[in-house]
């Protein structure tokens, strides 16, 4: 049975919003139960200098979990859909400091990238979360 983009991107969520390691390797440890690969990464920055990092966080995360390999449409799957969920959150961050965690799931040819940060200056700050999925 195929699973869907849906339960894929709601994998990469999961995975983004997990709060500590023991919590993310659970979830992961349930996910591959069910035919999904995962990886998480925390991750923190000026909104400005964050695009690129970001990119480069999930793709080498992804790599290093065994979710993709080094093919290049593997790559820019999961660089195109982790563009597509910074995009998301891009108005609320102008400006600010960001920081939480970046969620990628993997089952067959759907990919899909989470980013779950809390943005602002010092203690004022909102949450934001993006999602975006890729088909190799």
């Amino acid at each position: 049975m195929e699973i869907s983009s849906k339960t894929v991107c709601k994998a990469a969520v999961q995975m983004a919003m997990s709060q500590t390691r023991e919590e993310e390797n659970t979830i992961k440890a349930q996910l591959e139960t069910t035919g999904i690969s995962s990886a998480a990464v925390n991750f923190g920055s000026d909104f400005r200098d964050a695009v690129q990092k970001i990119l480069e966080r999930a793709v080498v995360a992804a790599k290093r979990e065994g979710i993709i390999g080094d093919e290049h449409a593997e790559e820019g799957a999961v660089a195109g859909a982790a563009h597509e969920a910074i995009r998301q959150i891009m108005d609320k961050c102008i400006g600010l400091n960001l920081g939480g965690k970046i969620g990628i799931a993997r089952s067959g040819s759907h990919i899909a990238v989470s980013v779950f940060f809390a943005v602002g200056l010092l203690n004022l700050n909102d949450v934001v979360i993006g999602l975006g999925h890729r088909a190799v």
